[in-house]
């Protein structure tokens, strides 16, 4: 989650740009620090080989719409409270796990991620009730609103795709088949207009992209490793972190809204957590056998 942040803070810093061309960017030069790690592994050469090319080719569809509007909305919202409203995605995910994988998910975690979507709408309402007509700034900023709650729940059904291509996939076969097919889908939108970059907005960018491999490497091994409603909740950790780079990098102040919102949904996602190493102890208990007596 910590290169997550650096990653969408290079993004930012590069400016308003094309959705589609930071996409680009992102994809294309993710691909080195994966190709690094092929190589370590000692499967670069079968890293393409898989039984699932569609399986991929729609994780990296979902990927790409929901990395499109993400990005979106980093260019239009102060950088906590687009990380914060992306905090929307793993409480999504939550639901979207135990709908579409059959994860159990009890009556405590339903309560807090009710209360963590509580917390999300209050971030978002300020901008929402702000926007009214002729007022520009506002009206990009609920435009990067609605995008980043669409974007987060777009996010949550490619994690599912993830958990999904984890039971038969390697990580890195994973992770390429993706950064490839969103590079390849991204430069259709070269048509509709891409922005001439200066130097500093090229490194920023390509920065961006082997910043965000890493980091993708990580999320989908943590993926392997453990549920997604356990994995999911981890990115409030983000919160801090975005909030401190925020105000010094990009002099962001969070609002009151930001920080009270934030705080409910972090407080819910750590509720989830220790709701999970609860289980985990109970589930563990229940599967130790006692030995002969005698």
């Amino acid at each position: 989650m910590a290169i997550f942040v650096a990653m969408s803070s290079l993004i930012k810093a590069a400016g308003q740009l094309p959705a589609g061309q930071i996409v680009f960017f992102r994809s294309f030069f993710a691909m080195l620090p994966i190709l690094v790690f092929l190589a370590w592994r000692g499967d670069l050469w079968t890293a393409f080989h898989t039984t699932r090319p569609m399986s991929h080719v729609a994780r990296g569809v979902v990927g790409v719409t929901a990395m499109g509007l993400s990005f979106f909305a980093l260019t239009r919202l102060p950088l906590p409270e687009a990380i914060t409203l992306n905090y929307a995605q793993p409480l999504l995910v939550v639901v979207m796990g135990a709908i579409f994988l059959r994860e159990i998910v009890r009556a405590y975690r339903w309560s807090a991620v009710a209360i963590g979507l509580i917390g999300v709408c209050i971030v978002s309402w300020p901008q929402l009730t702000l926007c009214r007509a002729g007022a520009a700034m506002e009206h990009q900023q609920m435009l990067g609103v609605i995008a980043a709650l669409a974007g987060a729940a777009v996010s949550a059904g490619a994690m599912l795709l993830v958990r999904s291509l984890v039971h038969t996939e390697k990580t890195g076969t994973i992770v390429l088949w993706f950064s490839l097919t969103a590079s390849v889908i991204s430069l259709l939108t070269l048509p509709f207009g891409w922005a001439g970059l200066s130097a500093a907005q090229t490194a920023l960018l390509v920065s961006a992209g082997i910043s965000g491999g890493i980091a993708q490497l990580l999320m989908t091994e943590a993926y392997r490793h453990a549920d997604v409603s356990t994995v999911a909740p981890f990115e409030y950790t983000s919160m801090i972190l975005a909030i401190a780079v925020g105000y010094f990098a990009f002099g962001d102040i969070p609002t009151i809204h930001t920080l009270v919102g934030g705080a409910i949904v972090v407080a819910a996602g750590l509720f989830i957590i220790w709701r999970e190493h609860r289980l985990g102890l109970k589930r563990g208990a229940a599967r130790k056998v006692t030995p002969p007596q005698g």
